[in-house]
């Protein structure tokens, strides 16, 4: 049995310590907004916060995040609400097909909890790791810029 705690939970799973994280979230905790895109760590729509730092967890093996807090989507909201990010990525009309959008937004959040006021350089850099095919970047940097602003 591994011991793990997401979004502020504690589980146990029954699974090997090499299985993925990802297919433990979705498949063991019914935690499906990390999503399998291309299972090599290329694309980022499986980004969770693994102790605050976003990561792709098809490649995390859930025997190395034993002790860690580990916050998926599903964990950002507080009291209801939706997180600052979730709600600018509405205002901004960010999603097309949203496939991609629940790791970039855990990519953001990353990024604005460690710099609260980035460039757009440095939001470029933060969100290099996430593929979006419908091609939103714009509307993403915007909503990220309207948090800080």
């Amino acid at each position: 049995m591994i011991q793990l705690n997401v979004n502020n939970e504690e589980y146990e799973v029954d699974v090997s310590t090499s299985t993925r994280l990802l297919w433990v979230l979705r498949d063991s905790l019914d935690l499906k907004g990390a999503k399998f895109g291309c299972g090599i760590a290329q694309c980022g729509a499986c980004k969770v916060h693994v102790d605050g730092t976003a990561l792709p967890s098809c490649v995390i093996p859930v025997g190395s995040v034993t002790g860690s807090k580990i916050t998926t989507i599903e964990g950002i909201s507080q009291n209801g609400e939706l997180h600052p990010v979730q709600q600018a990525w509405i205002e901004e009309n960010v999603p097309q097909c949203g496939y991609c959008q629940t790791g970039q937004i855990m990519a953001a959040i990353a990024l604005l909890n460690k710099n609260p006021n980035p460039t757009n350089e440095q939001i470029e850099i933060a969100m290099d790791g996430n593929i979006c095919r419908c091609g939103t970047y714009d509307r993403i940097k915007k909503a990220i810029k309207k948090v800080v602003t």
